[in-house]
Parts: C-alpha cells; structure tokens; sequence
C-alpha cells in the first residue's frame, strides 16, 4: 500500500468515523496530507512548485498552500528564492543528529536480540557484498551449549548458497539474479542446491512468502530461516536469519519461524527507511 493509499483508506475512516460520531479528524487527516507533499520530494524532484505539488497529490490548490505554510513554519519545507518548495531544515537536523542509525548492523542490533529472546537461537546479521557475495556481520547466539559459533564473521560466501543468500537473490534485479544461476553451482554439502532451475523455483517461493529456507545447503547439520533486509531506495542490502542444529530445527519448525523473521526483517528495515518492506 503507498502513500496515496494509505491516505485515502484513513481519510476514509476518518469520514465513516464522522458520519458514526458527528466529529471529524481533522488532524489525522492533516498529517497523512503533510506525509503525502512530503513524498513528492525526490533527487530528480528536489524542489517543486505548488501547482505541482496539489496535481501530484490530488489536493486542491488552496489547500496545499494552506498546508505547505503550516510545514514551512515547522521546518519541514522551506520556500526557495524562485518561491518553490523543498524539504526543510527540521528534516535535515534530523537526518544529521544521530538520532537515525547509520550502518545495518545499527539498525538491526536491538532486533536481533528481540528475535533471539523469543526462539532461544542463533540469529544472524548479512550484508549484500559487492559481486553477488554476503558475508556475515553480527551474530546475537543462542543460548545453547551445542555447537554455538559456527560462522565466521565477515567472510564472502556466494549468495546461492544457503538461505540468507537466497533471501537476498530472491529480490535482487531478475538479470543480476541470472548471472548467479548461469554458472556453474558447486556442492558444498550434500543437500546444495546445484540446478538453477531448481534454485529459479526455490527463489519464487521466497518472493510469495518472503523467507527462503536452507536444509544444511552449506553448513553441514545447520537449518536456516532467513528473510530480506531493504533500505530506502527500495532495494535489498541484506538478510536477517535464524539458525539452529538439524535436531531442533525439524521443517514444521522452520515453516513456523518464518513469519517472525520476515517480522523483524520489516523491523529493521523500517529503520533503514523502507516505508513498505
């Protein structure tokens, strides 16, 4: 659901709400429209006029102007000196107080260790390298004796192998994807998946319900849960997953962790900016 959708399912509510109880919401509904000029901005639209600004947000013009004066005088546009409109210096403040985390390992620390108490196992941190590669970059460990540590940290691994790497390919550019899937997939365990067409099947399934599944596909012994990561572009940065020794990660396991991992990946990246992950 975007912005405009969502503006008009709770300006929606806000009128079945006055025909209900003889009062409106003024402010709700004040705030979805400010949210709504506030998306207009982009790098390619870095300032705008107000005839665009009400035709890019189906707001009259007088009520864009009404608006727009209202965030100017709090900062969030400002009027330049061709008196069109930009983001304003209260954005900026807090875009550069440190208030927002910069890095994903910041953003996903305290998730990480939420989803850690709530399954009592390993959770992982992955981060989308450069030459469709992952590495992993924090891990918050289960409270298990067995087998607790068995990853290194920051060492590229090929995102066909494994499921924090699927989930990453899953959502990368189809022919980005396929350059991955043309080459040759070695074994490294017994349970790899090595034919692409298998893996093609796989990474559909990942983008229906969101988490990609690995049986011991790279480290032998090991099952994984693992869901996505974006950040503001839209785009996927990394993955976050779960991951436990065969006997106690039996598949209606895996299938039952699935939704909690795609909920803390949403977590985190809503931190990172992505307003739908």
């Amino acid at each position: 659901m975007g912005w405009a959708e969502l503006s008009e399912t709770t300006e929606g509510s806000a009128n079945a709400e006055a025909r209900g109880n003889g009062a409106a919401r003024p402010g709700v509904q004040a705030i979805d429209r400010a949210v709504a000029i506030l998306q207009c901005f982009s790098p390619r639209r870095p300032e705008m006029g107000i005839s665009d600004i009400a035709r890019s947000t189906g707001l009259s013009t007088s009520t864009a102007h009404r608006i727009l004066a209202s965030m100017q005088a709090n900062g969030l546009v400002r009027q330049t000196v061709q008196r069109r409109y930009a983001l304003g210096p209260l954005l900026v403040q807090l875009a550069r107080s440190g208030a927002f985390p910069t890095t994903l390992r910041d953003a996903a620390l305290g998730a990480m260790r939420e989803l850690r108490a709530l399954v009592d196992e390993t959770v992982g941190l992955h981060e989308l390298l450069p030459g469709n590669q992952r590495a992993v970059i924090d891990q918050v460990e289960s409270h298990h004796a067995l087998r607790r540590t068995y990853t290194e940290l920051g060492v590229p691994i090929p995102l066909v192998y494994g499921a924090p790497g699927k989930a990453m390919l899953a959502f990368l550019p189809r022919a980005q994807a396929e350059e991955l899937l043309a080459g040759p997939i070695e074994a490294v365990t017994p349970t790899t998946v090595t034919d692409p067409a298998e893996l093609r099947i796989e990474l559909d399934a990942v983008r229906q319900r969101g988490y990609a599944l690995s049986f011991s596909e790279r480290t032998p012994g090991i099952r994984t849960v693992s869901a996505p990561v974006f950040d503001h572009e839209p785009g996927v940065v990394g993955s976050i997953s779960v991951s436990a020794p065969e006997s106690r990660m039996p598949e209606d396991r895996m299938y039952e962790l699935g939704p909690e991992v795609v909920r803390t990946a949403g977590e985190i990246s809503e931190v990172l900016g992505c307003a739908r992950p």
